[in-house]
């Protein structure tokens, strides 16, 4: 009779260890599971920034969601496959904007700006001059640039057309 006592108690222990164990799985199942998308409006915020500023002190942007007014100067394979801030010429396409310093259309080198090469295609007909605004994240500082990953592209206002003559 003592030998069965033993058994059930036996059983009793496992027979909790296994719906402790259980649970404790459930749980970590219930809080590993994605969180839900939040609404654009709760999303990371964009700092509105100057080019110049961000060229200025990249490592003060770095990880940073940032939003800035510019205009389109080309498209480019600058920074393009260089290791240390990997993006693939496969994948991407590199633009210049212009220097907002000066009057003369002189590209921001210092800034290396990847755009997917599938949304690039949408912009083909950018021209120099056309203003846009851009939304990335600063993903490196190598060499002391900034690199910065284009997630959305608009442009805001068309650049005046130019005649026969060169003249806007």
């Amino acid at each position: 009779m003592t030998y069965f006592r033993y058994i059930k108690s036996a059983a009793l222990v496992m027979l909790s260890a296994m719906i402790f164990t259980t649970s404790a799985v459930c749980v970590e199942k219930v809080s590993a599971q994605p969180a839900a998308t939040a609404p654009a409006a709760t999303q990371q915020a964009y700092i509105p920034v100057k080019p110049l500023s961000v060229v200025n002190s990249p490592k003060a942007y770095l990880n940073k969601s940032i939003v800035m007014k510019a205009k389109f100067d080309k498209f480019s394979t600058l920074g393009l496959d260089y290791k240390p801030a990997f993006k693939s010429s496969d994948d991407y396409i590199s633009f210049l904007i212009q220097r907002e310093d000066t009057a003369h259309d002189i590209p921001l080198s210092e800034m290396k700006l990847f755009l997917k090469r599938d949304v690039a295609e949408k912009f083909i007909d950018l021209k120099t001059n056309d203003e846009v605004e851009i939304k990335g994240v600063v993903f490196s500082d190598a060499l002391g640039d900034a690199w910065v990953d284009v997630k959305q592209l608009t442009v805001t206002k068309k650049a005046p057309e130019e005649n026969k003559n060169g003249v806007k």
